[in-house]
């Protein structure tokens, strides 16, 4: 505890610096990550990052200053010359893009090994920490360093809300930015631009290794929250933020601990959780809505049975076995009694000395589900023009999903039909 006051107060000017630059990288690296994500090129940013090193070698064998806006110069060059590269590759060749971004990223970081080598092997005393851009050197950054993060963090925002609209669209649907005249080559020119420059300050942070993480993490993690743009560039500002914040405390409370995978740690963690727990996309609400799609589908089923039973028998009052119940129709082991219990919990069905018979509101349920069976079988064999033994399978799909609204207009496009194909009343 006392460490998180410590670390909350921000008393420390080092831990204003790494927190303070960890929230900018992690927010500008998401926002434009959201695009990367929705335009299906995720291993773009792996691409970048890795392609960036030659050029940060480069430009401190040019200028023998670790001066970070020259650094920075030197990486957006050469990441933007492996964007070019990559599009190139894929446009003038075979190969598809997946095949040129393994080629550029692996040729790209070779080279930049190589420099790196030959800058430690000459002694120059000023390289000294060069190396750290290959796993990130967040903990130890300066005042400088945070300016130029600053800096390009508010450029790129400020890009993204200039051409949101563009840049939505070219995400979605850039055949149809073509059409209404929008120049979509100089807008992707523009994006690729955006994103070489938020992996070129992210790698200060997590290292070239660990960037596609930065990149593509809190996109994927809001993906799960939402289904509108603007809300997910939101939510993941404040993954990369957030992620931020918990890296460089831990960094701060063990100081063994590296800054930059723990941004990563904490990333993962919030995509497990989306992935986990997300309202509508999470796995546990998909596995909830399963079940109950289950269930509903189990109860009607034995709601349908139990229906069509008293029909044959001219008695919806009679109580009836379960051996009776299967005839009529196949359940799994189990099934039928764990669906008789939901239903005797809805009041729907009782049980009685000699089995299991329908209330009152059970038969009005039982009526209801039959009647969109059979409606659905006429409708199939009037306007589909299926055979009539070829319309009970397609209605046992659809039945259980069939809304009132539906129901009403299935009535008034077969024109208030009272017998399906196969002759039975279709209840009122």
């Amino acid at each position: 505890m006392n460490s998180l006051l410590e670390f909350l107060s921000l008393a420390d000017p080092n831990v204003r610096f790494v927190v303070l630059g960890s929230v900018l990288l992690g927010m500008s690296s998401a926002v434009v990550g959201c695009f990367t994500f929705l335009r299906k090129r995720a291993l773009l940013g792996d691409a970048i990052a890795h392609s960036i090193l030659p050029g940060i070698c480069l430009a401190f064998m040019v200028s023998g200053s670790k001066n970070p806006w020259i650094l920075l110069a030197g990486a957006a060059v050469s990441g933007w010359l492996s964007v070019a590269a990559i599009d190139i590759i894929t446009r003038k060749s075979k190969l598809k893009p997946d095949t040129a971004v393994g080629l550029v990223l692996s040729v790209f970081f070779g080279v930049g090994i190589l420099l790196l080598t030959h800058i430690q092997h000459q002694g120059n005393a000023s390289q000294a920490g060069l190396d750290k851009f290959l796993f990130g050197k967040a903990a130890s950054m300066t005042s400088e360093d945070v300016l130029v993060f600053g800096g390009v963090g508010m450029l790129l925002l400020l890009v993204v809300i200039a051409f949101y609209k563009e840049f939505k669209l070219i995400s979605f649907n850039p055949e149809f930015a073509k059409v209404i005249g929008l120049p979509v080559a100089f807008l992707e020119f523009l994006l690729a631009t955006v994103t070489v420059l938020a992996v070129a300050v992210g790698i200060q942070a997590v290292g070239v290794v660990l960037m596609a993480a930065l990149i593509i993490s809190p996109a994927a993690a809001a993906r799960f929250w939402t289904e509108k743009l603007a809300v997910m560039i939101v939510i993941a500002a404040i993954f990369g933020a957030l992620s931020g914040v918990f890296g460089s405390f831990i960094s701060f409370s063990a100081p063994s601990m590296p800054t930059g995978p723990w941004i990563v740690v904490a990333l993962t963690v919030f995509v497990m959780i989306s992935l986990l727990f997300a309202p509508q996309k999470g796995f546990v609400a998909r596995w909830l809505r399963d079940g109950n799609n289950h269930e509903k589908i189990l109860t009607e089923n034995i709601l349908k049975a139990l229906y069509q039973i008293g029909e044959k028998a001219r008695d919806f009052a009679g109580s009836r076995e379960l051996a009776e119940i299967r005839e009529r129709r196949e359940f799994g082991p189990g099934e039928l009694k764990r669906g008789l219990r939901i239903l005797a919990r809805r009041k729907l069905v009782v049980e009685a000395a000699t089995g299991w018979r329908l209330t009152s509101l059970g038969l009005t349920e039982s009526r209801r589900v039959v009647r969109l069976h059979r409606l659905w079988e006429m409708y199939l064999k009037e306007k589909i023009r299926l055979k009539e033994d070829h319309v009970h399978a397609g209605a046992e799909a659809i039945e259980h999903i069939i809304t009132p609204e539906i129901e009403r207009l299935l009535e008034e496009k077969l024109g208030f039909p009272e017998r399906d194909p196969h002759n039975s009343e279709i209840p009122r």
